[in-house]
């Protein structure tokens, strides 16, 4: 697989569902363009391991916007099924309200360009990029779908990358640089 750490990330433009639930809109990486964006793939709607990871993002939206971030979840399942999930109640595995959209890959486009896309399964693994305000991706992460990511991982690495400076092995926000 080529190499797109430190270089322009792909361009995309994807239907979403805001998370109240209720509205429908587009977004496209130059909608973020000044904010760095935290984008993560996750394989399909009502699942189990899924919503621990966008509920526990979720919780952290207020940090992740204290460091000029923006969260975007995608799947390749339908805007209307995240609406649905979204609407659901949590003791039936729907997720709640949400404070950042879901986007939907149906076209496996974008799920293909960021190299995540299963063609057997028809739907994307884990993968989580992080992409500066310029537009260029900084971090990636692509893993198996029976482990959830660590929103309090991505958090470090996001202020990592903001900290301007070399991190070594288990740096931590507050700690000096190399």
């Amino acid at each position: 697989m080529e190499r797109m750490v430190g270089k322009k990330a792909p361009d995309f433009k994807m239907q979403a569902v805001l998370g109240d639930g209720e509205t429908f809109g587009e977004v496209s990486l130059n909608s973020y363009k000044g904010k760095w964006v935290v984008m993560f793939f996750y394989p399909l709607d009502f699942t189990f391991v899924c919503p621990t990871e966008i509920t526990s993002m979720n919780s952290k939206y207020d940090i992740f916007k204290k460091f000029n971030a923006e969260l975007l979840a995608v799947s390749t399942d339908s805007v209307y099924s995240h609406k649905a999930w979204i609407n659901s109640p949590k003791e039936m595995g729907g997720l709640g309200k949400l404070n950042f959209p879901i986007a939907s890959d149906n076209t496996h486009k974008v799920s293909k360009d960021y190299g995540v896309y299963i063609e057997e399964e028809g739907i994307a693994l884990r993968g989580l990029f992080i992409i500066d305000p310029e537009g260029i991706l900084r971090y990636s992460v692509v893993h198996n779908l029976n482990i959830g990511r660590s929103a309090d991982e991505t958090l470090r690495v996001l202020q990592g990358l903001q900290a301007g400076g070399l991190c070594p092995a288990d740096w931590n926000p507050g700690d000096e640089l190399l």
